[in-house]
């Protein structure tokens, strides 16, 4: 980063789609702490780059327009090559309708430029009197994808997984696969479980969505299964990576043990179901003393596994001796 008293350089990427409406107004709420901005129209049926160009004359302000539309994990790091291209040291990425306050940018920027943190996300349920006016439909669902979010990265710390206000160290980015980060609504999901492979540190920043006349172009019936086989899918490597690769320790054995105890329990105590013998004190303690001591194995292993949250910051190391850092490449 550049020098402490000049303070670092903070890039803002805005996908944009179908944001006509809203998104002047988000470029105008972007302060002074900011040094350049990067649009990116995303095939916008609406042609919002060109609609940006003709009314905002921000002198931060950089449009980048895709021929194709990539989803929003797509337009995102197209953002993000285009502010490391730039120089940038922090990146800070928003939506463009207005949900997130660009008054906020500084909350996330703080404890990265402080050295205290490798990414900063939002989250929208940090308040109890924000929570209390939510829908339970938004409260139960996020419940739910918080709970196979942290199955699946590792961060048991947070919550509100798909909170889009995120902001990373510039070092960290530049390590990510970006070819191979999901390029649609499982893109913030992805992005936890790849820095979650290098130890990148995640704070989360309370904060608070402006809900208005905007309408998501998420169809829940249709992305909840790829939600639900994709967290399954990053829970599986990260346990083969972290504790199978990477490293083998007395959580490994809990694992294979508590796995191998639970699954004979099982099915010997079903074999035995249902015969017209009744079952023998001994036949019922051969299923239930595996099962009980596979169970609890299994749940040692998950204590271990949430007191391994990354606790330091990662990106210093990733710029001083970046070979030496393995690239989240599953």
């Amino acid at each position: 980063m550049q020098d402490s008293s000049m303070g670092p350089r903070v890039a803002v990427v805005i996908p944009c789609y179908r944001v006509k409406r809203h998104i002047l107004g988000v470029l105008a709420a972007i302060g002074p702490e900011v040094a350049m901005i990067f649009a990116v129209d995303d095939a916008c049926p609406e042609q919002s780059g060109a609609f940006i160009r003709e009314h905002c004359t921000d002198p931060r302000l950089d449009v980048v327009v895709h021929p194709v539309n990539k989803g929003v994990g797509g337009a995102v790091m197209t953002g993000v090559a285009s502010a490391l291209a730039a120089g940038a040291d922090i990146i800070v990425k928003i939506d463009g309708d207005g949900q997130m306050d660009p008054a906020l940018i500084g909350s996330f920027v703080e404890p990265i430029a402080a050295g205290l943190a490798d990414y900063t996300k939002g989250n929208r349920f940090y308040n109890p009197e924000d929570v209390r006016s939510m829908p339970t439909v938004r409260l139960v669902g996020n419940a739910g994808l918080s709970f196979m979010t942290k199955l699946s990265s590792g961060y048991w710390n947070i919550f509100d997984p798909t909170n889009g206000y995120v902001a990373m160290d510039a070092r960290l980015a530049a390590f990510l696969p970006t070819d191979k980060i999901a390029q649609r609504y499982l893109f913030e999901t992805d992005l936890l479980f790849r820095i979650g492979l290098l130890r990148a540190k995640v704070v989360d920043i309370p904060m608070q969505a402006v809900y208005g006349d905007e309408k998501s172009n998420l169809v829940i019936s249709r992305e909840l299964p790829r939600f639900l086989i994709a967290n399954m899918k990053y829970f599986f490597k990260r346990i083969v990576y972290n504790y199978f690769l990477r490293d083998f320790n007395i959580a490994s054995l809990e694992l294979v043990f508590g796995l191998a105890l639970t699954l004979f329990g099982i099915v010997f105590g079903l074999a035995n179901w249902g015969t017209r013998a009744p079952a023998t004190a001994g036949t019922v303690m051969i299923a239930a003393l595996p099962l009980l001591t596979g169970l609890l194995l299994l749940i040692s292993f998950v204590n271990f596994d949430a007191q391994q949250i990354p606790r330091d910051p990662i990106s210093r190391h990733l710029r001083r001796a970046g070979t030496m850092v393995p690239k989240a490449s599953s």
